[in-house]
C-alpha cells in the first residue's frame, strides 16, 4: 500500500504532467476559436454581448416558489407540477387538497 508521502508525490507529478498538457493545447485551442470567429465573422464585441446573457441564463431563475400546502407531516407542496404523493393519498381518501390550503 502506498503511504502519504508516495500519494503527495504522485499527485504533484500529475499536476505537472496537467499544466503541461494544457500549455500544450493551449495555443491550439486559441486557434481553433479564432478560425470559427473568423469564419462566423464574430468579434470581441459580440463575445462580450453574449457573455452578460451567458451568466444571467446560468444562474438560478427565481427563488423556490413557496409552500401553499402543508400535510399533517409537516411535508410541503407549491401547487406547482405533480401533486406530491402524501396529498394524492389524502385525496384519495376523501380529503380535498383545499383543507390542507396555507392561511396566509
Amino acid at each position: 500500500m502506498n503511504n502519504l508521502i508516495e500519494i503527495q508525490n504522485q499527485i504533484e507529478k500529475l499536476q505537472k504532467q496537467a499544466n503541461e498538457i494544457r500549455a500544450q493545447e493551449f495555443d491550439k485551442t486559441v486557434q481553433e476559436i479564432l478560425v470559427k470567429m473568423t469564419a462566423f465573422g464574430i468579434t470581441l464585441k459580440d463575445l462580450e454581448a453574449v457573455k452578460g446573457r451567458v451568466r444571467k441564463a446560468a444562474s438560478p431563475a427565481t427563488k423556490p416558489a413557496a409552500a401553499k400546502f402543508r400535510g399533517p407531516n409537516g411535508e410541503t407542496w407549491s401547487g406547482r407540477g405533480l401533486m406530491p404523493r402524501w396529498l394524492a393519498a389524502l385525496v384519495a381518501q376523501g380529503k380535498t387538497k383545499e383543507e390542507f390550503a396555507i392561511k396566509s
